[in-house]
């Protein structure tokens, strides 16, 4: 079955993690959902590097959190918060790539 992320989701937010970390949680709208995506592989190094344009070396951790239904992602921010150039300084519009992922579960 096709479904969107933003279809089987609560929450798809990011926000900073330091300053020189950005972080992603996707808080599934079921258990059953959180289970499928997990077990499928939904969230792996290569569709975040893909999405954000980054080097592996980049995606510092992918954590499921059973209790809480949600999946944390966590980047190096490609420019430093509130650095000359950085445009999102509290890391809150960041999300945006995930917003239309769609899969096969």
């Amino acid at each position: 079955m096709r479904v969107t992320l933003a279809s089987i989701t609560d929450v798809i937010r990011s926000k900073n993690a330091g300053p020189y970390e950005l972080t992603f949680d996707i808080m599934f709208t079921t258990r059953a959902w959180f289970e499928r995506a997990v077990a499928a592989g939904v969230f792996n190094t290569a569709l975040i590097c893909r999405l954000y344009r980054i080097p592996p070396e980049d995606v510092l951790g992918i954590i499921a959190y059973p209790p809480a239904k949600a999946i944390k992602v966590t980047i190096r921010r490609p420019i430093c918060s509130g650095d000359i150039g950085e445009t999102d300084v509290y890391g809150a519009q960041q999300h945006a790539p995930l917003l239309d992922l769609a899969f096969d579960l």
